[in-house]
């Protein structure tokens, strides 16, 4: 960090001008605004190693799809790859979630990293002694997302015991930055990670076991930081069956209805909107004619944009009409991915892709934030789980049937597709509400 300039006499000039102080202030008052959540000391801890395994996490996620498609060269596997890493999570989520309100939460993420870090580093060694199949990729995947299917409702329970009610939004805004740090970061790591290997006359495929050793090593930081958060485990009073808090859940998440809208506002937008990106390499191959250098670019605009996104939702915090804000930035983000399909012109969806990016992640966290606040802390691992299902349902769901149609369609016409649907969708909240536009 740059010291600060040594202070000067002030000259007759000075005197009459306006004081600096006010913007001065003004910029410390906004960033502290930002960066409220991390005035807690153990939201930082958390938010450094969830950044650390994210960026892993999305090294290894550009380098599999990559490999996939160098595998197959099929856009049907590239689809069923992410339908089974999210599969068990809809299969899954909603035990996770009770299991969530019954258990120590940072003890069942602790289980889920170790098991992803076993898969990391199965799968760098099936690609290093090239013995590497496609179903190897999708077992793995799919043990993945059994991990996360666990893992994810606890660590989205375990967030607002973090800070306070107040700065909840804020978190859950940084939180969506460092995982979309990790969206830019992962891929241009997956690039320099293969760029080097070709230099030292190593083949891609030892490059992308790199890649996927990495994404291990990322696991040990995001394990160490879950042991040292000082957040207590308080044992639930008064506990039901298994069978019964399940049943409680989706029946407090029945009787409101906000909350049933915005879960399939989650469900609708994931399943039509995350395409796009399981996509980018297709796009970098048969669009714009180019390699792994190109895809890796393409997916680091949509981090990035990501990145801006949440900022301005971290900046905001807590608003009124965040609903509303929610339904139209979501009828942009539809318009959006419409122009990327159509664009032949690679600066061009460069910028699409920053745009949407800006747009995905405003109406990720803003949802995200009102669901967050609408579930009281007794309930909130089984509301986050029912969200989860919804949220996370809606990828591998979309992806899959994209990725089908893709092969006889092309992936542009599809992504197009979608992109008005998702105007749709939005037009229909914004018409109808059920909760929505007034939350």
């Amino acid at each position: 960090m740059a010291e600060p300039a040594h202070a000067k006499a002030p000259s007759p000039a000075d005197a009459v001008a306006p004081p600096a102080a006010p913007a001065t202030s003004f910029g410390s008052r906004a960033a502290r605004r930002t960066l409220a959540a991390f005035t807690y000391r153990d939201f930082r801890v958390q938010w450094f190693g969830a950044c650390t395994s994210s960026i892993g996490t999305w090294t290894q996620m550009t380098a599999q799809n990559w490999m996939v498609l160098s595998l197959t060269g099929s856009p049907f596997y590239l689809g069923l790859d992410a339908f089974l890493q999210q599969l068990p999570i809809m299969l899954f989520t909603l035990i996770g979630g009770v299991l969530a309100d019954r258990r120590d939460r940072r003890a069942t993420l602790l289980t889920s990293q170790y098991i992803q870090m076993t898969t990391a580093v199965t799968l760098a060694l099936l690609v290093y002694f090239d013995l590497v199949r496609i179903w190897h990729i999708l077992a793995l995947s799919f043990l993945t997302g059994l991990a996360q299917a666990f893992g994810g409702p606890a660590y989205q329970a375990l967030i607002p015991s973090l800070v306070d009610k107040k700065d909840l939004p804020n978190a859950v805004a940084l939180n969506s930055i460092q995982f979309n740090v990790a969206r830019v970061l992962g891929p241009l790591l997956f690039s320099a990670t293969i760029a080097v290997f070709a230099n030292w006359r190593f083949s891609d495929e030892q490059g992308m076991a790199a890649c996927f050793a990495l994404n291990a090593v990322s696991f040990l930081v995001v394990i160490s930081t879950l042991m040292a958060l000082h957040v207590k485990h308080i044992p639930p009073t008064g506990v039901q069956s298994m069978g019964d808090e399940l049943r409680g859940g989706l029946s407090y998440v029945r009787h409101h209805d906000s909350l049933v809208a915005l879960s399939v506002l989650a469900a609708a937008t994931t399943f039509l909107g995350i395409a796009v990106l399981t996509f980018l390499p297709l796009f970098a191959q048969q669009v714009f004619h180019e390699g792994a250098q190109t895809y890796s670019h393409l997916m680091a605009f949509s981090g990035a944009g990501s990145i801006v996104g949440a900022l301005i939702v971290a900046w905001l915090g807590k608003f009124r009409r965040m609903g509303l804000t929610a339904l139209l930035v979501q009828a942009l983000y539809g318009g959006l991915i419409l122009l990327f399909a159509v664009s032949k012109v690679l600066w061009v969806s460069e910028i699409l892709l920053f745009l949407t990016g800006v747009a995905l992640m405003v109406v990720f966290s803003t949802v995200t934030s009102l669901v967050q606040l609408i579930a009281p802390n007794e309930m909130r691992g089984r509301v986050m789980s029912i969200y989860m299902v919804a949220f996370r349902g809606g990828m591998p769901l979309g992806s899959l049937v994209s990725g089908y149609l893709a092969t006889f369609m092309g992936a542009p016409v599809v992504i197009g597709i979608n992109g008005v649907l998702l105007i749709v969708v939005a037009g229909y909240f914004l018409a109808r509400s059920h909760g929505v536009r007034e939350a």
